[in-house]
């Protein structure tokens, strides 16, 4: 049984937090705070973070905290979900990333911590290699994958190249569903740079900005597959994408309860009716991330990478 939604989640205490300058080149939620010096930066993230994990282990998710290295010298290791994916058949795949400076984040211990933790990986896989060729494909940013449907939608950019979006969803067996995603910068329509900030797919809903899918056929394709496949479809504006409404997580406790996480901003974007409709799905837990929103541009879904990795007891049993 192919699970969609986790328990259990991977996040990246970041050392040397900043707006990553290799990065805002197309990510255009990226943003300056004033008065704010970089260690000042860094300080407040560190301290974001540390609140949305106890948030999230005072709702009994279980969470595996790895500390970045000040050496990495990676401003963005606090989205772990773009650089690493944990499966249900016992694989860890990393990802070829855009930014020189992100990809020293393939040298984080992941593996150890989490084996530490009693999960079962099986075998590593590397798709770093692509990046030799300029051709990336961002975790689950670029990927936003219906696991029980066996289903990859991604919104092309420069961050989700076609060709390495064909080759995953062909050795991992999924049907990809293709889109172009747009915001407005400056008066002109600029490519998004990671589906997750326009699409979430739970269990039984998803969230979507319709209105960043310029092409009509791109879009009415998009919706018909999320009816087909039974997701009550939660609509959101421009501004509430900008806000990071749809960068957010379902998740379960280990009890069993469902949850969804999003950031105080986001939350506070939703209308009463898109609240109210969220809540069937899962409590709330949202978080102030003002900090790690504005100067890193991603939101709660980028700092969760989901551990889907079976348990070695249960592999022994």
């Amino acid at each position: 049984m192919r699970k969609q939604v986790t328990d259990s989640v991977l996040l990246v205490r970041p050392s040397v937090f900043r707006k990553n300058e290799q990065t805002a080149v197309n990510n255009f939620f990226q943003k300056d705070i004033e008065n704010l010096s970089g260690e000042d930066v860094n300080r407040e993230a560190q301290s974001e973070f540390d609140a949305l994990v106890n948030e999230l282990k005072s709702h009994g998710i279980l969470v595996t905290v790895i500390q970045d290295d000040e050496k990495s010298e990676s401003p963005d290791s606090i989205f772990p979900n773009n650089i690493v994916s944990f499966h249900q058949d016992g694989k860890i795949i990393f990802y070829p990333m855009f930014a020189p400076n992100r990809r020293k984040e393939h040298l984080l211990d992941f593996e150890g911590p989490l084996k530490q933790n009693g999960y079962y990986v099986k075998l590593i896989k590397d798709l770093s290699e692509a990046e030799n060729n300029r051709q990336y494909l961002e975790g689950t940013g670029a990927l936003v994958l219906d696991r029980t449907h066996r289903i990859a939608y991604c919104a092309l950019s420069e961050r989700a190249d076609r060709t390495m979006l064909d080759e995953y969803c062909r050795t991992e067996n999924y049907t990809p569903i293709v889109f172009h995603a747009f915001q407005t910068v400056n008066g002109e329509r600029r490519p998004i740079y990671h589906t997750n900030v326009v699409l979430a797919v739970g269990e039984d809903f998803a969230i979507l900005c319709p209105a960043a899918i310029d092409d009509s056929s791109e879009r009415e394709a998009l919706l018909k597959k999320l009816k087909e496949t039974g997701k009550e479809i939660i609509e959101i504006n421009e501004n509430q994408l900008e806000n990071f409404a749809a960068n957010c997580l379902q998740v379960r406790n280990k009890y069993g309860n469902r949850f969804i996480v999003l950031s105080d901003k986001a939350l506070s974007s939703l209308t009463l009716y898109q609240t109210a409709q969220l809540e069937k799905h899962g409590k709330i837990i949202h978080q102030d991330l003002h900090v790690i929103e504005t100067c890193g541009g991603g939101s709660v879904r980028h700092m969760m990478a989901e551990v889907f990795l079976p348990k070695e007891k249960v592999m022994n049993a």
